[in-house]
């Protein structure tokens, strides 16, 4: 783990006690504080109880006469819609409140680091969708070049169970917003911007406050590099407010829209080909259409990111270019899950937004789309020029109805359930058209989360007849 500095002998109360809560407070007695716990449910109590961690009830009046910060995890409000009474209570008291990134950053770089002739670093992405596969994307990519790497915050391990990275160690974070809102220290060496399109409003209190809590990435510590998708007028903001000049190659941009020109440094795709140019020049290219792991206009955004990280870790284009076509992608997005009958199963859960739904609809051909579950604000209205390719919709959950009005541009079948979709789309699908889950919506009316709904698509997929 990583013991967290700067509160030796000194109360901490934490708030939440899920993974990253628990991690917390073991970094925190690691490092010679005195933790005190506290969740809303009895069951994250016992969790932290059957560790030897004592309670505080931090819902008391008299709560933070001694206690020094607050860490609380990242799901829970601090502002918008309103902050958790347990945060108000210590924001009103001037108690100072973090989370685990926050103190993550202020902890990891150690004096042991000046003895390193070549010291660890943090890559950091964020964005509104791709940065779980970019993340992964990275890791794979340094992993297949033998470099030290860990991979954790949104993905895998939470930031302070992470063993301490040692000489040329490379820490990969994925960040999304609700943990780059409220920390206090966010200092990669570099930061990764994938894209912006609306989801967590509520949360953020509205567009701009969600785009905030994302720029605090860039704008709190200032990366030595940053890697900013430019496609929406947010990262194109960003990318000039990093830059000094046109010609400053610490930001490098992507696109995967149009072609960007200038003495910059720029990692571009279209038409299915990655184009790297530096000075007004192209400098490498690596063609991505048979990268199976990566398919649609929106993954091969994912790979430029992830290969503009590579290039400023110094490895070669070809070497990329290799790691980019042994990666095998994510589970629930855009992952293959069988092809049978001559129909692929592609599984993208993890689509529960309508931008995510539109890239991974322009990702194929000849679709049988399920989509549905517990809509969000607008519906499926924003994806009628996505609709080119889908032959049929099989709509399940809360929102089936509301979205089967909205799709009046393609047939729809009211499913309800997946068992339903699936075996509907299975017995009318042909050969060459691919079974598509990419929801536009979230989860929770039916599962307990996207990964749930995702394995689920695949157990049914998994038991369909081969022949």
């Amino acid at each position: 783990m990583i013991p967290v500095l700067g509160y030796e002998g000194q109360p901490v109360a934490v708030l939440g006690l899920g993974r990253s809560g628990l991690a917390t407070a073991r970094a925190l007695a690691a490092g010679g504080a005195v933790p005190f716990c506290w969740d809303d449910s009895h069951e994250g109590r016992a969790r932290a109880e059957a560790e030897g961690f004592a309670l505080k009830e931090l819902t008391r009046a008299d709560a933070w006469e001694e206690v020094t910060l607050l860490v609380t995890s990242p799901g829970i409000p601090h502002l918008y819609p309103a902050p958790h009474p347990v945060i108000a209570s210590a924001m009103a008291a001037g108690v100072a409140v973090d989370n685990d990134v926050g103190l993550f950053f202020r902890s990891v770089a150690t004096d042991a680091w000046q003895n390193f002739d070549v010291p660890p670093r943090v890559v950091a992405v964020t964005g509104s969708n791709g940065k779980s596969t970019t993340a992964a994307l990275i890791d794979h990519i340094l992993r297949e070049d033998g470099r030290p790497v860990q991979l954790a915050g949104n993905i895998g391990r939470g930031v302070l169970d992470l063993d301490p990275p040692g000489e040329g160690a490379i820490v990969v974070l994925e960040l999304s917003s609700y943990q780059t809102e409220l920390a206090r220290a966010l200092t990669p060496d570099i930061a990764v911007f994938t894209n912006l399109s609306p989801d967590h409003l509520d949360r953020h209190g509205g567009m701009g406050g969600y785009f905030a809590a994302k720029r605090r990435l860039f704008a709190e510590g200032g990366p030595d590099r940053a890697v900013i998708g430019v496609d929406e007028v947010e990262g194109l903001y960003l990318a000039g407010q990093m830059a000094e000049s046109r010609a400053d190659d610490r930001v490098i941009s992507v696109s995967v829209a149009r072609k960007l020109s200038g003495p910059g440094w720029s990692v571009t795709a279209r038409k299915g080909y990655l184009s790297e140019r530096r000075k007004g020049r192209q400098v490498a290219s690596i063609d991505l259409r048979e990268v199976a792991g990566l398919p649609g206009v929106h993954n091969h955004q994912n790979a430029c990111a992830a290969y503009a990280v590579a290039r400023t870790l110094a490895m070669s284009p070809r070497a990329i270019e290799g790691a980019l076509r042994s990666f095998a992608g994510l589970p629930h997005r855009s992952q293959l899950v069988a092809e049978k009958r001559g129909v692929r199963y592609v599984n993208d859960s993890k689509a529960t937004n309508v931008d995510a739904a539109s890239k991974a609809l322009s990702a194929f051909s000849r679709i049988r789309w399920i989509a549905g579950g517990l809509g969000k604000d607008g519906g499926v209205g924003g994806l009628r020029d996505c609709l080119g390719a889908v032959a049929k919709a099989y709509l399940i959950g809360h929102s089936a109805r509301d979205f089967a009005v909205q799709l009046t541009d393609v047939p729809v079948e009211i499913c309800e359930t997946m068992e339903v979709a699936v075996a509907r789309a299975a017995a009318e699908a042909e050969p060459g058209e691919v079974v598509l889950l990419a929801p536009a919506a979230a989860s929770f009316d039916q599962y307990s989360s996207f990964e749930t709904r995702g394995e689920h698509f695949v157990r049914l997929v998994e038991a369909l007849p081969d022949t």
